[in-house]
């Protein structure tokens, strides 16, 4: 429990002339932590290379420290032979040693993106709010980098906060609206203001503007999913600039998305967008957040992996205005991923910043897009919500996790929650971590009649069957590989 650090020593030398990988030395010792206490695995690691002298292959150990840096591992380097303080470049910020691409890497990783052809661009209340009212110049800032990239032949969709600022301002409040009544009201009345507020200086530019208002909820359901992705792509094919709000006025805990940045990469899966840019009041993701008179932490550039270092990082950073902090903005990254985007999250208060970063300018924090995955099961993974859960006998897991299997009655061991034919539950391993979800072929009920039972009895207990699988592998995601970038 007194561990806060884990300091891995490798001897670089002896690996290469036994003919051993140093990642898969690596590997080898967390597995070796894992089998004595996997908590350990969830320290901060520090991994440190020995005897580099004796490494001739440069290319093999250069492919070596993009994979420990994929990885968000911090690397330290010892040896009598070559300047280790030029092998590894670092930035030390409030004590703790942080290693960062080099600049050529980061460079190249930017550069990356500008070649999205299809961007959503997420902008937060923040950003559209001054003194307590509302930001002008910022909706015409924001209309005319989007219409310059539209008039470059990019697609872009806007997702826009603001509505309950612009409605709290529109119905006289001082003060911002508390109740869920109230925060709808100001939605309902505001979401015409922020409405006209972008169609009027899109007009400038000769741009038309349309208003998609989402709820989770409608999303759910896989048609009305299809029918929104149709509709976003008509508009797109037609010059239009879409403007995407959760439709707050209906919204309710239950059926809503939560915040803006979950919406966004929504709607990334939705238009099959490569690339999310987060506009912010800050700069980028920082090791701990920035404090007034200290000096600046440090910046994160580029993100290969989201691991638990990031993780606290994004912990504490939130807005008095926006229902969303930095940890829904990691969140909304990591789905994005999974849908084959790249992230910037940056300052939407800083020149040209839209255009900037879709031209591959180093601007904030750049998340770096994982392996695309099908819609339908990144819709399964990332926008459904669960109505039940089953739990899975070991058997079943191994299945199911790593044989790509159907999910058949006899590896159920419990079955919880009220569902129904189609709907989304998740399945659980024995201690309880869950490990995919899908699309329930029988409900809550008969599927208890006949957890743990062989496929051949479905028919005699029911009555009826309609199939073997309990869940199709066609209407299942496993989590562990649609979730972590």
């Amino acid at each position: 429990e007194r561990t806060r650090v884990l300091v891995h020593l490798i001897d670089a030398g002896a690996a290469v002339l036994e003919g051993r990988d140093l990642v898969g030395a690596y590997d080898s010792i967390r597995n070796e932590l894992g089998s004595f206490e996997t908590e350990l695995l969830d320290r901060r690691e520090i991994v440190v290379l020995n005897k580099l002298d004796l490494v001739a292959d440069r290319d093999a150990l250069a492919s070596t420290e993009r994979e420990f840096a994929r990885r968000g591992i911090e690397l330290q380097y010892v040896s009598g032979g070559i300047d280790c303080a030029r092998r590894g470049r670092r930035r030390r910020t409030g004590g703790k040693s942080v290693r960062e691409l080099s600049r050529q890497s980061r460079d190249d990783a930017f550069a990356e993106i500008a070649k999205a052809r299809r961007i959503v661009v997420k902008v937060g209340s923040a950003i559209l709010a001054a003194n307590g009212g509302i930001a002008d110049e910022a909706f015409a800032d924001i209309a005319r980098q989007i219409s310059e990239l539209a008039d470059s032949g990019r697609d872009v969709v806007l997702v826009s906060s603001g509505a309950i600022a612009i409605g709290n301002r529109d119905l006289g409040w001082d003060i911002p609206s508390e109740s869920i009544p109230e925060k709808q009201a100001a939605a309902a009345v505001g979401q015409i203001g922020l409405t006209g507020l972008y169609k009027q200086h899109f007009a400038h530019f000769g741009r038309q503007v349309a208003q998609i208002l989402l709820t989770r909820s409608g999303l759910e359901d896989h048609e009305r999913f299809l029918n929104a992705r149709h509709t976003l792509g008509t508009l797109l094919r037609n010059g239009v600039i879409p403007i995407v709000n959760e439709n707050d006025t209906v919204a309710t805990d239950e059926i809503r998305f939560g915040d803006n940045d979950n919406l966004s990469a929504t709607v990334v899966n939705l238009v099959a967008a490569d690339l999310l840019i987060v506009l912010t009041d800050v700069d980028g993701l920082y090791a701990e957040p920035p404090r007034e008179g200290a000096p600046e932490p440090h910046r994160f550039e580029v993100v290969d992996q989201v691991t638990p270092e990031i993780q606290r990082a994004a912990q504490g950073s939130t807005s008095g205005i926006g229902r969303g902090g930095m940890t829904t903005k990691l969140e909304a990254a990591q789905v994005a991923a999974r849908g084959g985007a790249a992230t910037v999250l940056c300052n939407g208060r800083s020149e040209n910043v839209i255009t900037r970063v879709a031209n591959g300018e180093v601007v904030g924090t750049l998340f770096r897009s994982g392996n695309r995955i099908a819609s339908r099961k990144h819709w399964l993974a990332f926008t459904t919500r669960t109505r039940g859960e089953v739990s899975l006998d070991a058997g079943a897991v191994h299945a199911v996790e790593d044989g790509g299997k159907s999910l058949l009655p006899a590896g159920i061991t419990a079955v919880r929650g009220r569902f129904g034919i189609g709907d989304a539950i998740s399945c659980l391993d024995p201690s309880g971590r869950e490990i995919a979800r899908g699309l329930s072929s029988y409900s809550s009920d008969d599927l208890t009649r006949i957890a743990g039972q062989a496929t051949s009895g479905i028919q005699q207990m029911l009555g009826y069957s309609n199939g073997d699988e309990v869940i199709h592998r066609d209407d299942l995601v496993v989590l562990r590989d649609e979730t972590t970038p």
